[in-house]
């Protein structure tokens, strides 16, 4: 399925931007971390056939599953600001 490989990636694009949240590294770069996770991640996926997705098809849930866990980080952010 689908869902799992946006799941995983999602998870590991949340854990990467959480760690370069703890270190010395400016948050401006978090975007382009998580370009880089997507393009790792759709490689991958394509050389080893996982879920049995086509290309295109794997590059956007990729690249939809990192942007998604930028949007929910960025969205937790915003929500303690108002409370």
């Amino acid at each position: 399925m689908e869902v799992t490989i946006a799941i995983v990636v999602m998870a590991i694009t949340l854990i990467a931007g959480e760690i370069t949240k703890l270190t010395k590294l400016d948050n401006k770069y978090i975007p382009l971390q998580n370009i880089i996770i997507a393009v790792l991640a759709s490689i991958v996926c394509i050389i080893f056939r996982v879920e049995n997705m086509e290309v295109l098809e794997t590059i956007i849930t990729c690249i939809f599953a990192t942007m998604s866990a930028g949007g929910i980080a960025d969205l937790s952010k915003v929500t303690k600001k108002e409370e």
